[in-house]
């Protein structure tokens, strides 16, 4: 079996070439955030919002959760991936990145199916846990701030449903996680995520490396002979807020 090909700007054009099926809603969002010069980098691959829609569909997601709108390309992804009926709530902390969002929502006729909250993300989480209760999401994208990536995956464990599914994007953190001089809080966090997924027997998990590091963890199904969440918790040392 061949490894893993390196992914020149040449075979990444190829994949677009015989994959890609954005549109022209999708094409002047990415171009208008991709414009945003020192905040390109935080741009969502087309390839990765193919992905996100393609995974809303496979898992039968009604309710989906995303953590960290930016200007909204994931959102719509998944938002059209939809069936009748279905709903997005999706959370960030700026005002005038979301207003570019909404312009595109409206734009591809999906406005109706999101529901945009500007607040933090733990709080957000917070707040849907005691409007909604445990396992009512079918799916959550994760794609905040890297600090609370551990403390936003078991709030996200709690509500989405066994058999849904937990997203995470940045998780190789743009290689930093394998530099030993690599150091930062937003690493640290990452690496820490990443350690305790590995036996976290809660979830069915796959690390993609594909764009930044893309995480799916799939949510068991209550089993009485895996550790408790709280001999699980103290097991893996993780942080809560």
């Amino acid at each position: 079996m061949a490894g893993q090909v390196e992914v020149s700007d040449a075979l990444r054009q190829y994949v677009r070439e015989v994959s890609l099926r954005d549109d022209e809603v999708l094409r002047e969002l990415a171009a208008e955030t991709a414009g945003m010069s020192a905040l390109a980098a935080m741009v969502t691959m087309p390839e990765e919002g193919q992905l996100l829609g393609l995974l809303t569909g496979l898992v039968g997601a009604r309710d989906v959760l995303e953590l960290g709108t930016f200007t909204g390309y994931g959102a719509l992804c998944m938002a059209r991936a939809l069936p009748p009926g279905g709903r997005l709530v999706t959370c960030d902390i700026s005002e005038r990145w979301t207003r570019i969002a909404q312009r595109y929502w409206a734009r591809a006729g999906v406005a109706d199916r999101i529901e945009l909250r500007l607040d933090q993300a733990a709080k957000v989480l917070e707040a849907l846990l005691a409007e909604r209760g445990p396992d009512s999401f079918d799916l959550v994208f994760i794609d905040a701030d890297k600090t609370g990536y551990p403390d936003y995956f078991e709030r996200a464990l709690t509500l989405v449903r066994p058999g849904g599914l937990i997203i995470l994007d940045n998780t190789l953190f743009f290689g930093r996680v394998v530099d030993p001089a690599a150091q930062d809080l937003d690493t640290l966090a990452i690496r820490e995520l990443n350690a305790a997924l590995r036996d976290d027997d809660r979830v069915e998990l796959s690390l993609i490396p594909m764009a930044d590091g893309i995480t799916l963890a799939r949510k068991l199904a209550p089993d009485p002979r895996r550790s408790s969440p709280t001999d699980h918790h103290r097991k893996q040392g993780v942080r809560h807020a």
